[in-house]
């Protein structure tokens, strides 16, 4: 889950020695001056825009360094673009990820992406494709699987991919974005806005201040992952409302680093105020042991669809008031509790 590095473009320019008759050396010396002086105008705006630059980005995979501001983005994640939009820049390209069931933007996306292009892969690193729009920033994610794969990107433009080992906070995405587009401030205010809306919910819903949740994924056939981590990124939504993770999840072998797989058998672990799980379109009162749940007898499951499960699973400071609204219902039953 990696990136880094750059590449830049290099511009040579030819000049010509003008051999002119003796009287016209005045008038050649003055355009040479009307010339040194648009050259040197132009040599002053880009120290100007390159005014805080270079910048050092430190990730997964080591850092980042960028040597001035990007004008042509490529986000090779969902988590990357959110971040770029809600700075109101676009990219040149995003990647939509089949293998992720990603087949059009997500819903907070709509209307925010019409002057980008969508790469469509299936779980693999199109590096041709994302060369082809001559990015000078590519941002990736879980797509980067190992060092070779993010070298291989570096090599096209500097990349900067997953910020730690699990997923990440999205307040570091948009922060570091506003590094490297020089807009600080503005990150700032976006970051704000997101946790001042998070904060309202949690004065709104008081009883949620204390109470347990999970979070899962169950699959049918194959088994239940759930959240074990309290630094994953996914976990951020409950507890900016004051929620923490079901104890006995915390405890289990594996919490470390972030997902850790279930039987069918151990479902009593998902006992919590609070479940939230995707079954797309299994049915988990078949698991054993599922209606003795107190989620389940309190009414305070929420199943959700695959593209919010995205949401809060990878948080951005786009999708998490969306989800606000999807899974509220189930949080006021929870804080009324």
């Amino acid at each position: 889950v990696l990136s880094a590095p750059m590449r830049r473009t290099e511009m040579w320019r030819a000049t010509r020695l003008v051999v002119a008759a003796l009287v016209a050396l005045a008038a050649l010396a003055a355009c040479g001056s009307d010339d040194d002086t648009a050259e040197g105008s132009e040599d002053g705006d880009r120290a100007e825009q390159q005014e805080g630059y270079p910048v050092t980005i430190e990730h997964a995979a080591g850092e980042t360094t960028i040597e001035q501001r990007p004008e042509r983005i490529v986000t090779l994640n969902q988590q990357w673009t959110d971040a770029l939009l809600a700075l109101g820049e676009q990219p040149v390209a995003y990647v939509l990820d089949e293998a992720n069931l990603e087949t059009e933007p997500y819903p907070w996306q709509e209307g925010l992406l019409e002057d980008a292009e969508a790469i469509t892969t299936n779980g693999t690193i199109p590096y041709e494709e994302i060369a082809s729009y001559e990015p000078d920033l590519i941002l990736a994610n879980f797509l980067v699987t190992d060092e070779s794969e993010y070298e291989t990107l570096s090599e096209i433009a500097p990349t900067i991919p997953n910020l730690s080992e699990v997923v990440d906070d999205w307040q570091d995405h948009v922060e570091v974005l506003g590094e490297v587009l020089g807009e600080p401030d503005e990150a700032a205010e976006v970051v704000a806005e997101v946790e001042g809306e998070l904060e309202a919910m949690a004065e709104e819903l008081p009883g949620l201040e204390g109470k347990t949740f999970t979070f899962a994924n169950y699959i049918e056939g194959d088994g239940i992952y759930v959240v074990a981590d309290p630094e994953d990124g996914s976990t951020g939504f409950f507890t900016a409302l004051g929620m923490q993770i079901a104890p006995q999840v915390l405890e289990l072998e594996g919490a470390d680093v972030g997902r850790v797989q279930l039987s069918f058998e151990q479902v009593e672990l998902l006992d919590a105020d609070f479940i939230g799980i995707l079954t797309q379109g299994a049915d988990p009162s078949a698991l054993p042991g599922w209606d003795n749940l107190r989620a389940v007898r309190n009414g305070t499951v929420h199943e959700f669809e695959y593209t919010d499960v995205v949401g809060i699973n990878t948080p951005s400071a786009l999708s998490l008031p969306y989800v606000m609204d999807v899974v509220r219902p189930t949080l006021e039953t929870v804080a009324a509790g």
